[in-house]
């Protein structure tokens, strides 16, 4: 009985070692499944109520066997629910790819299944190989240039780095004491949305958010929108050609992984002339552990192949922050983690 059960075990651990693979080759059907929903709108036109595939075919002029057979794809994908033959609901997840709907995850959708995000990953081999970003191949230009050059892209994208934000606005007020500062500085803040939560949280406090003119394209009408206008200062700027001036504590969410040593290097130094003696850094990133653990979150390892291929920037361990700062002035104090299912660190760091 002991052989047999360990012939049994091994053949069932085989299968899941099976299901890993073809969950990975699969894997870009899945994606591309998700872009042609997202961009049909399949989740705002069944919206709260159930659609028949017919119906979604007339609406949508496809053609009806196709439409039918996409959204019993989206049902496999636990993306919507088929609740009699050829009749379908959104499920949870599919409700988060509705527009207007709390937590909704659209914009990120339709940004991260661009070809503007895609593309380049079909260049990984080639980037693994000679340690290049693919998409400036590709596309004849930067990421970020290609973004200035297309402002719809723009926006789609300032509105998914919003929508990844959130949940780490939501939990980061409480985490971290704002409330000693005078003026918080968001250096590549974008439309404001996590400088926003600390400013609702923390009355006494007032916010400037630094970024280029696409990346502030919304902060305005965000900060009218949460009353929050007289509180805060939008910066047009470079953040490799200077720090706005004005602040005792200076964060970074989600800018230094975009960038290579030498480029968040200019970028502390132009904070750390800038920063008072007495004031703080706040760098929130992912911080990638010395070894793998299995229990390690796979989307941090796949978003550091993300920066490889499209913007040229990369993941970084604790190390590697200590001694960025290191090299521009500041001296790293503590390194905290987000609570999950944020994957986020909180390193503080103070001029040396």
């Amino acid at each position: 009985m002991t052989g047999a059960g360990s012939d049994e075990e091994r053949v069932t651990a085989g299968w899941r070692e099976r299901g890993t693979v073809a969950r990975l080759a699969f894997g870009q059907m899945g994606t591309q499944l998700l872009a042609a929903a997202v961009r049909l709108e399949i989740f705002d036109r069944i919206g709260a109520g159930e659609r028949t595939a017919d119906g979604l075919a007339g609406d949508l002029g496809t053609e009806p066997r196709a439409t039918r057979r996409l959204l019993r794809a989206l049902a496999g994908m636990q993306l919507l629910a088929e609740t009699a033959p050829g009749t379908f609901t959104t499920t949870a997840a599919g409700d988060l790819l509705r527009s207007g709907t709390p937590g909704s995850m659209l914009s990120m959708a339709r940004m991260f299944t661009d070809p503007a995000m895609l593309r380049g990953w079909d260049l990984l081999e080639e980037s693994v190989r000679t340690g290049r970003t693919s998409f400036d191949s590709v596309f004849g230009t930067d990421f970020f240039g290609h973004l200035k050059a297309h402002p719809e892209l723009s926006a789609e994208f300032n509105a998914a780095m919003s929508q990844a934000t959130r949940l780490l606005a939501d939990a980061l007020p409480a985490r971290y004491d704002f409330g000693r500062f005078g003026t918080v500085v968001d250096v590549g803040g974008g439309d404001g949305t996590l400088l926003s939560a600390v400013l609702r949280a923390h009355p006494g406090t007032r916010g400037i958010v630094h970024d280029t003119a696409e990346g502030l394209a919304q902060a305005a009408a965000r900060f009218a929108r949460e009353g929050l206008t007289e509180r805060t200062a939008l910066e047009t700027g470079d953040f490799f050609a200077s720090a706005p001036a004005g602040g005792d504590l200076y964060m970074l969410k989600s800018v230094i992984h975009d960038w290579n040593d030498e480029q968040c290097t200019t970028i502390l130094r132009h904070i750390r002339k800038v920063v008072p003696d007495s004031g703080t850094l706040l760098i929130i990133e992912p911080v990638l552990p010395a070894t793998v653990s299995p229990e390690a979150p796979d989307l941090t390892y796949l978003s550091d192949l993300n920066m490889l291929v499209n913007v040229g920037g990369r993941e970084r361990t604790a190390e590697d922050f200590t001694r960025l700062c290191a090299g521009a002035g500041f001296r790293v104090g503590t390194i905290t983690p987000m609570p999950p299912p944020n994957v986020f660190q909180l390193i503080e760091a103070k001029p040396a």
